[in-house]
């Protein structure tokens, strides 16, 4: 209080509630750094369980926009994609793995060089084990040496099945198509990763036998020679 001419007026109390003011910016870097403290992120989820997280955000926001432009919504966005796997495991039944084009590196003898009485037991001890695959590819070989011990083919490194029966065929033309399909069941059962059973090596057995028996056909005469 405070006396004036002999009156005594009274100052107004001070109050403690008013808030004080302060700058905005200031403010938000006082509040920024409080709430970086560790005690409030204690139960935060860690750096790998935002990223999931934001992955499975990332698919619901996928699957939720593709179900808005298929017909049926989800039910039918679900029904697409069965037969579309339907689809896809029809034709890897059907056609198995994509065969590779032969290359260099798809040359038939993949080892050093035997010879045809060697690959033909080879073949043996693999059919009577039911290793049928091995089995096919030995005979495979044996067919191919024999044709070169017989000079029917000229030995040449890196000739892959195909190539082998192709240039048989020309001078064996009784048996090109067994030749043919013999090669094209190595190729399936290398390359291809197909199966092989004991029908198929049964046949290339037989086609390996019957070449033993058969002469190359004698090379046409020139036009105009006398017959």
């Amino acid at each position: 209080m405070k006396a004036t001419g002999g009156t005594i007026t009274a100052r107004p109390p001070i109050r403690d509630d008013v808030p004080v003011e302060i700058p905005r910016v200031p403010a938000r870097e006082a509040a920024e750094r409080e709430l970086s403290k560790p005690m409030y992120h204690e139960n935060d989820p860690n750096l790998l369980q935002r990223a999931l997280d934001r992955v499975w955000e990332w698919v619901d926001g996928l699957f939720d926009a593709a179900s808005g432009a298929t017909p049926g919504g989800l039910l039918g966005l679900l029904a697409i994609a069965l037969v579309v796997l339907a689809v896809i495991g029809a034709l890897w039944w059907r056609l198995g793995t994509p065969q590779r084009t032969p290359t260099t590196g798809d040359a038939l003898f993949a080892e050093g060089p035997r010879t045809a009485r060697e690959h033909r037991a080879a073949a043996a001890r693999h059919a009577s084990a039911g290793r049928w695959n091995q089995a096919v590819q030995e005979r495979m070989r044996a067919v191919v040496r024999s044709l070169e011990e017989r000079t029917v083919l000229d030995p040449r490194p890196g000739r892959t099945a195909d190539e082998a029966a192709a240039e048989a065929g020309r001078s064996l033309p009784a048996h090109a198509d067994r030749l043919r399909a013999a090669a094209r069941t190595f190729d399936d059962i290398t390359y291809g990763g197909r199966t092989a059973d004991e029908n198929a090596y049964r046949r290339v057995e037989e086609l390996d036998t019957s070449l033993e028996r058969a002469r190359p056909a004698l090379d046409s005469a020139p036009t105009g020679a006398p017959a």
